[in-house]
């Protein structure tokens, strides 16, 4: 382990120095080959410190200090800036406000994806009236991204993400589904590849099955299985009795970045590839569950909800569905298998005055929420972040004696999107 540990603090650090040398060169090239030779010695040699520093006084379970994260992205928006100025011809205003929006973007929240692109371009004002158009791009993009997140660390104090594990083993983290991607996609045929590695029966679209076994594996001090609906109950046990139509509803300030995420990773990944609008569903939606039955009989040991546009197969979504039990509660884990990793959703059941059943990542507890894991393929440890500003509720009920649900996703307390179910029984 402790050699594991030096390696990965040496890797560390010579990306560090590559990085550095990248941006000091990149600040100093307009004054010529010695110049940028000399700020890349220079910004290689501190960013190398700075990295050295960060990694010594690093707590186990923590990641590194905040302000060594800055002075990296700092580091890794100079070249970027310089390209910028070189092939675009941009300005200090264009590159500056340009390396605001990506570093808001990358911060996910609304509100620092609206900031970004205004402190980026006062710092590109700033620098324009300080030396005119011939300022160093490579500084300008170094200097809005800084500038963004300093600012935004004084205002948004909460933590969008939480390292909650590091290098622990899978049963240490029962809440998150320790089931990744082998390769750079993940696709229709995921459980299929799954069922190589782990053994058991593979069975491709399976028949009468649900995407829990039994809701009496959910019960616990909030929810009483026997006050569940009949027909709601048969849904999450017998899921593939029936179809399901789907209508999204996405909050408008969250569409461009979704377009942008889903063109650059969902589709190109093929995992969590949500339709944008009704008119996508018109193609058709196909959905099946397949399972891995471990020694070929006895209890299912992997249930994998896939759902695809009819017309291509392309892949929307695969979610590995699980239950556990902690402390006599019941929870549904759901794992959305990514390269190397996974993204979980651990939900709460509680249950509505009509029957229905509300699955929630909004709890008091301490499993419920969401959670972003590397998967070692070697040794199988965890790495795990919480990814506190990101909520989910499920809610699944009964209509003048049919079907609906509604999945609604917040970020920061502002909903961003609802998937509006019609549950119909197949013929």
């Amino acid at each position: 382990m402790a050699e594991r540990v030096a390696a990965q603090r040496a890797s560390g650090l010579v990306f560090a120095g590559i990085v550095g040398a990248l941006a000091g060169a990149a600040i100093a090239g307009r004054r010529g080959s010695r110049a940028a030779l000399a700020g890349g010695l220079l910004g290689a040699a501190g960013l190398v410190a700075t990295e050295a520093v960060a990694r010594a006084r690093q707590r186990p379970g923590e990641i590194p200090a905040w302000w060594s994260r800055v002075v990296m992205s700092g580091a890794i928006a100079a070249p970027a800036g310089w390209l910028g100025g070189r092939l675009g011809k941009a300005g200090p205003v264009t590159v500056g406000l340009t390396g605001g929006a990506v570093a808001g973007a990358l911060g996910l929240r609304p509100q620092k994806v609206a900031l970004g692109p205004v402190v980026g371009a006062a710092v590109g004002m700033g620098w324009r009236l300080a030396g005119g158009r011939e300022v160093p791009p490579a500084a300008v993009a170094a200097s809005a991204v800084v500038g963004f997140r300093a600012l935004s660390a004084l205002l948004f104090r909460d933590a969008q993400v939480n390292l909650l594990a590091e290098r622990v083993r899978a049963e240490d983290l029962p809440f998150v589904v320790p089931l990744e991607a082998r390769g750079r996609y993940v696709g229709v045929d995921y459980v299929r590849t799954l069922a190589e590695v782990l053994g058991g029966r593979y069975q491709a679209n399976a028949e009468d099955v649900g995407i829990v076994g039994s809701l009496d594996d959910l019960a616990g001090p909030q929810f009483d299985p026997a006050g569940v609906d009949s027909l709601v109950r048969e849904f999450y046990e017998h899921t593939t009795r029936f179809r399901l139509d789907i209508v999204p509803e996405w909050r408008l300030w969250v569409r461009p970045g979704y377009l942008l995420y889903r063109s650059l990773v969902a589709r190109p990944v093929g995992q969590a590839n949500v339709p944008m609008n009704q008119r996508e569903t018109l193609r058709g939606v196909r959905s099946r569950i397949d399972t891995i039955t471990p020694e070929g009989n006895g209890p299912i040991g992997v249930r994998g909800w896939i759902r695809s546009f009819a017309d291509t197969d392309e892949p929307i979504y695969v979610g590995i569905y699980t239950t556990y039990r902690h402390d006599g509660r019941g929870y549904v884990s759901v794992g959305f298998p990514v390269p190397h990793g996974s993204f979980t959703a651990t939900l709460l059941p509680l249950p509505r005055g009509d029957g229905g059943l509300v699955l929630t990542s909004r709890s008091e507890l301490d499993h419920p929420g969401h959670y972003l894991t590397y998967i070692d393929a070697a040794t199988r440890e965890l790495t795990t972040l919480a990814v506190p500003g990101f909520a989910e509720r499920l809610d699944v009920f009964t209509e003048n004696g049919e079907l609906r649900a509604e999945h609604a996703f917040a970020l920061y307390g502002l909903p961003f999107m609802v998937l509006h179910y019609t549950i119909r029984r197949k013929p």
